[in-house]
């Protein structure tokens, strides 16, 4: 795993010095291990990574048979390096995880490091994608993780059985999801566990309240500003880069991690700020700039369609999008839909979100080529489909929604 960029003898020896290193012990060979955009299969001598830039990384691996050709479910975890730090962990082979070791025998590892013990079988961070890595984690850090992430850190399919059995899907999420449940690498994600997944914030469906029906309600769920303000004040304190390293938190998680949790939650965030038309033009035009910019290099990554990660892909573990992202079924193109008129159109505009959202168009027109013009695909909705119109007898629209109903009984015509 060589980096793309050459350099001279003491330029080298600076970054091992200045950069963090992963010492990684007893890792199995052919165990498919990631950090950040880069995934290789362990060769017999590999014992870690070393030149690690300072920051957030996301660490993945999942571990493999003998013969190289079955893997166990994906495991991820966060974490955030300092300048010539080093971190230690240690194979359990019962577990196929990666642990941490007794503060006594860490410090004896963590010496040998620094002496340049493990040198020769430590391989160099990729620095020539760490470009790409910082464009997908602006707003990661160290409170972003330490918010989000379950306890003991790690994040994996394994344990999210009872989480995704019970969350509502479209029929194109339901085909995603069972080809992630039953890749390769996931064959053995039905094992139980007890354990919590990760501390996402709480995004409702749909906008829901004692006082408010009829018409005035149909306006909160068709424009979502006002549940925006509220979750941004209640759960962020405020802080939208908060909302957005959430939301990169969450894509990782996804991408890399192969986390359906992590999917749905990224897909609550991205329908709740899509869904927003007064925020972007008035109250919250910074975050809808800077939400657009996130989300390109988000899908820019994930739209690979044709390229292949090396032995890692072809091994059934890709950090790019499922042929399920490039049907116009997607939430995802409904909602792009309705959202680029609020901007295009509107005849006062900001500068940074105008360029972000013309950006966007042209990823999504150029990379899948969708038709944002094309209307005959409006008049078509799956039964199933979540941005059908809610339907509800004529008589019930006096009635007021209380604050604990269920979703169907929101009445009016919304899509939520």
């Amino acid at each position: 795993m060589a980096s793309g960029l050459q350099m001279d003898q003491e330029t080298s020896l600076d970054l091992v010095k200045k950069g963090a290193t992963l010492l990684l012990l007893d890792v199995p060979q052919f165990t498919l291990f990631g950090i950040d955009t880069q995934m290789f299969s362990v060769g017999p001598n590999f014992k870690g990574i070393k030149m690690i830039p300072p920051g957030p990384h996301f660490i993945y691996y999942s571990s493999s048979n003998k013969e190289g050709n079955d893997f166990s479910p994906t495991v991820g975890f966060f974490l955030t390096t300092q300048p010539a730090e080093v971190v230690v962990r240690r194979w359990h082979q019962q577990e196929e995880q990666l642990m941490k070791l007794s503060e006594d025998e860490e410090y004896r590892y963590i010496d040998a490091v620094k002496c340049f013990e493990f040198d020769q079988q430590l391989g160099p961070y990729a620095l020539d994608h760490h470009g790409a890595w910082k464009q997908l984690s602006t707003y990661i850090t160290k409170n972003v993780i330490e918010r989000i992430e379950p306890i003991g850190g790690d994040i994996t399919i394994a344990y999210e059985s009872g989480i995704i059995d019970t969350a509502p899907k479209t029929a194109m999420e339901r085909c995603l999801m069972e080809q992630l449940r039953n890749s390769k690498f996931s064959n053995n994600a039905a094992k139980e566990s007890r354990k919590r997944g990760c501390y996402y914030t709480t995004i409702p469906n749909a906008v829901k309240s004692r006082d408010v029906f009829g018409e005035e309600l149909t306006a909160l769920n068709l424009d979502k500003t006002n549940l925006l303000e509220s979750i941004l004040m209640k759960d962020y304190g405020g802080a939208e880069d908060l909302l957005l390293g959430e939301l990169q938190f969450a894509f990782i998680s996804f991408m890399m991690g192969q986390s359906l949790e992590a999917f749905l939650q990224w897909k609550a965030l991205v329908t709740l700020l899509f869904s927003c038309t007064e925020a972007p033009l008035r109250t919250r035009t910074r975050l809808f700039s800077k939400f657009l910019r996130v989300i390109y290099f988000q899908l820019k990554h994930g739209f690979h369609k044709n390229k292949k990660d090396g032995n890692a892909a072809d091994n059934g573990i890709s950090v790019f999008l499922d042929d399920a992202w490039f049907s116009r079924d997607i939430f995802l193109y409904r909602l792009c839909k309705d959202f680029f008129p609020v901007v295009l159109e509107s005849s006062v505009v900001d500068g940074d979100l105008l360029l972000w959202t013309r950006k966007l168009k042209r990823l999504l027109e150029t990379a899948l080529g969708w038709d944002f013009e094309d209307n005959a695909m409006d008049l078509i909705f799956e039964e199933d489909d979540e941005f059908s119109p809610v339907v509800v007898p004529s008589n019930e629209l006096q009635q007021p929604v209380y604050g604990e109903s269920p979703v169907n009984a929101v009445y009016l015509l919304y899509c939520y």
